[in-house]
């Protein structure tokens, strides 16, 4: 499989010659991480993970193209696309799913808390193939299974670095790639990488950094 990274938290896999988008937000490549993708999988309603008007565009204008979102998202793209209300489809925690050609799984139900006065929304994580993991933005760990490569919300405004670095820990995954890296100028984000390289190697993670629209194989 391979894997794409986009600006922020958006990446695009491909396998067998179909294709899955993941979180095509505002800060992200958006046309090009959706041109010729089957469908797209939404971790919750925040602009940097979905750009609504990118995504409605591609379901009227591609006959197959299928979104699956919470349930609040799935709503409103139906509101905004009902003649594609068919390809819309809400995702509960705990699910599983056939998606492009890829097995998902998904996990947690709610964003990371960002402030009290602030409402939590809904947040759903991806375990794609049994292998690479998006959480969205929580550090939700998928319970007894094994991920081999997950996706690090290296820097938001909900969390701090000590949060990142037991997420890493907790997971242990063999390899971990950087996501929601959008808002770290370079000081900050050779700072934060070298933490999450340093004491990942210690629980047999090995992090490595790529760039916006670099393709790794998973």
């Amino acid at each position: 499989m391979k894997l794409t990274k986009y600006t922020h938290s958006c990446v695009r896999l491909q396998k067998d010659g179909r294709v899955l988008a993941l979180d095509p937000g505002n800060l992200s490549e958006t046309a090009e991480a959706l041109a010729g993708a089957e469908a797209a999988l939404i971790t919750h309603e925040h602009a940097d993970h979905i750009d609504v008007e990118a995504v409605v565009g591609a379901l009227r204008t591609t006959a197959e193209f299928a979104v699956f979102a919470p349930a609040g998202v799935a709503d409103q793209l139906r509101t905004e696309a009902p003649e594609a209300v068919a390809r819309i489809n809400a995702v509960e925690p705990g699910s599983t799913l056939e998606v492009a050609g890829f097995a998902v799984r998904s996990f947690g139900g709610q964003h990371a808390l960002i402030h009290p006065q602030i409402p939590v929304v809904a947040n759903i994580g991806y375990l794609i193939d049994d292998n690479v993991y998006h959480p969205g933005d929580s550090f939700i760990i998928p319970d007894g299974i094994s991920v081999k490569t997950l996706l690090v919300p290296l820097h938001a405004p909900w969390s701090k670095s000590a949060e990142v670095l037991d997420f890493v820990i907790g997971v242990r995954a063999p390899r971990a790639f950087q996501i929601h890296d959008g808002l770290l100028n370079d000081n900050g984000l050779k700072i934060v990488e070298g933490h999450v390289k340093r004491i990942g190697a210690k629980y047999g993670t090995e992090y490595v950094h790529v760039r916006p629209g670099e393709s790794v194989e998973v």
